[in-house]
C-alpha cells in the first residue's frame, strides 16, 4: 500500500522518468571503430558539504534505489526520488522542519526541486528551489563531495548495539536482526521499528518505525508510520548513528532526525 508520503512524492515528481542516454565511441588507431564500455553515472552514497547561500552544513544520503535524504545543519530535511540523465541530477522533494519545530511561517512541510550535476564518487552540485506549505520560498545552492564513509558497508551484526540519543538521553536498542526499541521518559514515547539492509556495499540502512504512548506535543506522532534511513559512523569514538525518518497522518506531516552514540 502506498503511503501518503509516497503519493505526495509521486505527485511532486509530476512526469515520466527521464531516459538516460550515453553514447561512447572510440578509435583503436587502425581505422576501425572500437566500442568502449559505457559508464553510467551514479549518485549513490553519502555526500557532505555546505550551502553557499546560508553557509550551513549539508549532508546527503542517496541509496541504491535512488531515494535521497538531505539534512541541513538546522535540521531541515529534504526527501525524494532522484533521476539521472547523464551527469544531470533531478529530484522532486518534500521538505520538513525537524519536529516539533515548524518552518518560520508556521507550516510543517513544503515542496521543491533539486537540480544539478553529479560526478560519480566525487562531487554533487545542487540548486534547491523550495516553497513551504505556507508560501515562503527558500533557495539554496549546495556544494557536496563524496564521503568515503559510503564504502564502509552495512551489516545488522555491526549495527546491533545500544545507542543514547544526544537530545533526550533515551536509549535505543537495536538487535542483531534489526529490531529497534526505545522509550523516552520525558515524552512517554515508545518507539518500535526495524532496520534492514538496502545494499551491503553501502553504509545506508533502511528504517521503519512507529511511536506510541506519546504525551503532550508529541502525542500527534502516535500511530504514524515513519520510514527513512540510518547511517552508522564507526570511525568516531563512540560510534555515531544518524536516523532520519518522515511520516504523515490525517492531521499532519512530520519528520525527525535522531543523533545517537553507542552507549
Amino acid at each position: 500500500m502506498r503511503t501518503a508520503r509516497s503519493r505526495l512524492l509521486a505527485a511532486a515528481a509530476g512526469g515520466a522518468a527521464l531516459a538516460i542516454i550515453l553514447a561512447v565511441a572510440g578509435c583503436n588507431g587502425t581505422g576501425y571503430s572500437k566500442a568502449t564500455t559505457p559508464t553510467t553515472p551514479s549518485a549513490t552514497g553519502i555526500w557532505t558539504g555546505s550551502d553557499t547561500v546560508t553557509g550551513q552544513g549539508v549532508i546527503g544520503y542517496i541509496d541504491t534505489a535512488g531515494t535521497a535524504v538531505f539534512i541541513r545543519a538546522d535540521g531541515i530535511q529534504f526527501v525524494g526520488p532522484t533521476q539521472l540523465s547523464g551527469d544531470t541530477f533531478i529530484a522532486a522533494v518534500i521538505g520538513y522542519p525537524n519536529f516539533p519545530a515548524p518552518f518560520t511561517d508556521g507550516s510543517t512541510y513544503g515542496l521543491g526541486t533539486l537540480n544539478g550535476t553529479v560526478a560519480s564518487g566525487s562531487t554533487l552540485m545542487l540548486t534547491l528551489s523550495f516553497t513551504t506549505n505556507g508560501g515562503t520560498p527558500l533557495a539554496d545552492s549546495w556544494s557536496l563531495t563524496y564521503s568515503t564513509l559510503s564504502n564502509s558497508g552495512s551489516s545488522l551484526s555491526v549495527l546491533a548495539a545500544n545507542y543514547t540519543d544526544s537530545a533526550s538521553g533515551s536509549v535505543l536498542s537495536i538487535s542483531a536482526n534489526g529490531v529497534m526499541s526505545s522509550q523516552n521518559a520525558t515524552t512517554g514515547c515508545v518507539l518500535n521499528g526495524t532496520a534492514s539492509i538496502i545494499n551491503s556495499a553501502y553504509d545506508i540502512y533502511q528504517v521503519s518505525l512507529t511511536y506510541g504512548n506519546c504525551t503532550g506535543t508529541y502525542a500527534v506522532l502516535n500511530g504514524v508510520q515513519f520510514t527513512g534511513v540510518a547511517v552508522l559512523n564507526p570511525s568516531t569514538s563512540p560510534s555515531q548513528l544518524t536516523i532520519e525518518v518522515a511520516g504523515a497522518s490525517a492531521t499532519g506531516k512530520f519528520a525527525l532526525v535522531l543523533n545517537l552514540a553507542v552507549s
